[in-house]
C-alpha cells in the first residue's frame, strides 16, 4: 500500500517550480506514492530548465493537472495578487482532493505571505487560512520537523510584546497534545515532549517572571490529565542541547523565535514545517521561496523532498486509519 499525495508548487514565482521538479525527476520519489501534481506547466517547465532537467512528464505514478489557465502571467521572482491567487486555487483544490479522500495527504513548495494577502488571504498566515477553508474551528499550530526531531508553539505569528499576554495553561496543553498526537501519527508511538520556559534561566524562581510556575507547569499538568505527559519546563537555552543528545522527540516553545532559531541553526535547507492540528496532513518546507536565486539552478530540494517523505508517512498512517475503520464496520454488518 502506498499513499497518495497532492503536490502543489507553492509560489510558482519562487524556487518551487525548481525544487518540484528535482524531487519528480528521482525515480524512487515516484515509487513512494501515487502523486497528483497541480501545476502551472509553464512554470513547471521552467523550473525543470533551471535545473537542467528534462521536462516533467505524468507516467510512472504521477499524474499532472496544469493550473496554467487559472492565472495571468506570473513571472519569475515578483510578488504579485496574480501569484497569490495561483496559490491560494491550487491549495484549495489540494485541499479538497484530501478532504474527499481522493488523496491521502497534500504537499507544497514554499509560499510568499504578500502575494498570498495580495490574492486574497485575509488570515495572518496560511494556517489559519487552512483552518477556515477547512471549516475547522478547534486548536491548530504549525509545527517544525527536523529529522526525528519536532517543534510546536504556542503562540505564532504574532508581536513579541504580546507573548505573554497570550500564554494560558490550556493553550501549553494543546500544544503538547498536538505535538504529541501528529508525532505518533508519524510513527512514533510514545513520544518524548520537552518544554520550553518563557524567561531567561526559567524565570530564576520569580525574579525574571512567573509564567513557568503561573502558566506553563499548570499547562503540563492539564495535558498530563489529558494523557499526554511532558517533562520541564526547561529553560529555553538548555532545551535543545538536551534534543540534541537525543532526550526528546519533541518540543513545545512558547513563541516563534524560541524554536525556529535552534531549529534553522542546526538545519535551516533540511527543516519541514507541518501545519499541525488540522483535519488531515499538510506539509511543507520550512524555508522560504527564495526569489534571490530563481532561475539560476541552485536551489537545492532536500527540504522538499524531507517535506514530501513526511506527508507519505503521515497520509499512509491516514489511509491505513481509514482501511481500518471500514474493515470494523464491514466486521459489525456480518454479526
Amino acid at each position: 500500500m502506498i499513499p497518495r499525495i497532492a503536490l502543489t508548487l507553492g509560489d510558482p514565482a519562487g524556487i518551487g517550480p525548481e525544487i518540484v521538479t528535482r524531487l519528480l525527476a528521482d525515480p524512487a520519489n515516484r515509487r513512494r506514492a501515487d502523486i497528483l501534481l497541480i501545476a502551472s506547466d509553464s512554470a513547471l517547465q521552467a523550473g525543470a530548465k533551471a535545473a537542467g532537467l528534462a521536462p516533467i512528464q505524468p507516467g510512472d505514478g504521477l499524474q499532472m493537472m496544469n493550473w496554467d489557465g487559472r492565472s495571468a502571467s506570473l513571472p519569475p521572482a515578483e510578488t504579485s495578487a496574480a501569484n497569490g491567487r495561483h496559490m491560494l486555487d491550487s491549495l484549495t483544490l489540494g485541499a479538497w482532493l484530501v478532504e474527499r479522500g481522493l488523496a491521502d495527504a497534500l504537499c507544497f513548495a514554499p509560499l510568499n505571505k504578500s502575494a498570498l494577502r495580495l490574492g486574497g488571504m485575509a488570515e495572518e498566515d496560511e494556517l489559519r487560512w487552512f483552518a477556515q477553508l477547512l471549516r475547522h474551528s478547534g486548536p491548530c499550530g504549525e509545527f517544525n520537523v527536523l529529522g526525528p526531531l519536532w517543534t510546536a508553539r504556542v503562540t505564532s505569528h504574532v508581536p513579541l510584546s504580546a507573548v505573554s499576554g497570550l500564554l494560558t495553561a490550556h493553550g501549553v496543553a494543546e500544544a503538547i497534545r498536538m505535538l504529541t498526537e501528529a508525532l505518533r501519527a508519524a510513527g512514533t508511538p510514545r513520544p518524548r515532549i520537552g518544554v520550553c520556559g518563557l524567561n531567561p534561566h526559567n524565570g530564576d524562581n520569580g525574579n525574571y517572571g512567573d509564567e513557568e510556575s503561573r502558566v506553563i507547569t499548570p499547562g503540563m499538568a492539564l495535558a498530563h490529565e489529558l494523557g499526554y505527559a511532558a517533562q520541564g519546563p526547561y529553560p529555553a537555552d538548555t532545551i535543545f542541547v538536551r534534543a540534541r543528545k537525543g532526550q526528546f522527540d519533541g518540543i513545545v516553545t512558547m513563541y516563534h523565535d524560541q524554536g525556529q532559531i535552534a531549529t534553522k541553526l542546526l538545519g535551516f535547507d533540511i527543516g519541514v514545517t507541518v501545519e499541525g492540528g488540522l483535519p488531515i496532513p499538510i506539509t511543507t518546507p520550512a524555508h522560504g521561496t527564495a526569489y534571490d536565486i530563481v532561475g539560476q539552478g541552485t536551489a537545492q530540494a532536500t527540504a522538499m523532498g524531507h517535506a514530501f517523505e513526511l506527508a507519505c508517512r503521515m497520509g499512509l498512517s491516514r489511509r491505513m486509519g481509514s482501511a481500518a475503520i471500514w474493515d470494523d464496520l464491514a466486521a459489525t454488518a456480518t454479526h
